[in-house]
Parts: C-alpha cells; structure tokens; sequence
C-alpha cells in the first residue's frame, strides 16, 4: 500500500511540475514575491518557498545564508531550482552563461512546444514504469489493479500515437515554412 502511495504521489508532483512549467515559460528573468515556507534543517540555505503569483511552490537555493522562515522575499525563476531544472530536463529552455559574469540566461527555444512534446517519451516510459509495478503489486485482477491497466495502456497508446503524430507534423511543418 506504501508503495502504491509513493507511485501516486510521484505522478501527482510530476503533473504539477508540468503546469508550474507551462506558467513559468514565458516568465524567466522575472522576480517573483514569495514566502518561505520550509528550511531543510541540515542545509538551512535550501528550503522552499510559495510564490504569490503565479501560485507555485518550489525548492529554492538562498546562496550562503540562512532563509528566513516565514518571511518574504524576492526569487527569480533562476533561484527557484527546481522549476528551472524542469524546463531545462523538458528541453524548453537551455541554460547559457553571460560572457564576463557568472550570471545564467536562460534561452527559449523557437521551436519549444515541439521540442518539449517530442521528449515526452521519458516521462511517459518512467509513469509507464511506475504503472506497471503498481498493477504487479496489487494484482491485475483487483479493482485498483484493473484502473491502473487501464491508465497504463492509455498511456502506452499515447505514446505509440505520439511517435506517429510527431512524424506527420514535421511534413507538415517543411511544407508550411519550407525554409526552416
């Protein structure tokens, strides 16, 4: 049952990254007002924080001091590790370094809808994963079981199609912009 859990609470986390992508995409270099809302008591510059708008909440790396709990701050996307690993992971945004500093740009690709649906393959291969082991776990014949052969299959449908649908739009695409 514990293991059933932790499946589900990863698939969940995994989906609410997606959306905190999509509302971050259009949004790197921006600051954000936010409030501390856990320390890591060992590590007491790492913690996370909820930002006010959009309403997201992610891990964040305060630099060599403490974070103050229960305070406010200011965090940029570049701050906030965790929604910025995932755009980079989902290949939305690439991360440069400005010549002469030590300050990270993140680029958005022309091409980012694209490139982030065509790399959907190893999230679905690890939720398809994760799928499997939980119908082995509590049977192919139980109620729970059944639902996640269900959504397993449905996922492993969406991930042949997707194969197909990327191929048909790339004929599509040289055909409408031929110069690309």
């Amino acid at each position: 049952m514990a293991d059933g859990t932790r499946r589900g609470n990863t698939v969940e986390r995994e989906c609410v990254d997606i959306v905190e992508a999509a509302l971050l995409k259009d949004r790197v270099g921006e600051v954000f007002d936010a409030v501390v809302v856990d320390v890591k008591e060992r590590e007491p510059a790492v913690g996370t924080v909820q930002l006010t708008t959009p309403a997201i909440v992610a891990r964040v790396e305060g630099g060599p001091t403490e974070l103050p709990l229960g305070e406010r701050l200011r965090v940029s996307p570049a701050a906030v590790s965790g929604a910025v690993r995932y755009l980079t992971q989902q290949h939305m945004v690439s991360r440069e370094r400005e010549p002469g500093t030590r300050r990270d740009l993140f680029r958005v690709h022309n091409n980012q809808w694209y490139e982030a649906l065509g790399n959907r393959d190893a999230v679905l291969s690890r939720w398809e994963h994760a799928l499997r082991e939980g119908v082995a776990s509590l049977g192919a014949e139980t109620p729970a079981g059944r639902r996640l052969a269900e959504t397993l299959a449905f996922f492993e449908f969406i991930q042949e199609e997707l194969a197909g649908m990327m191929s048909r739009w790339r004929a599509h695409r040289a055909s409408l912009f031929p110069s690309d």
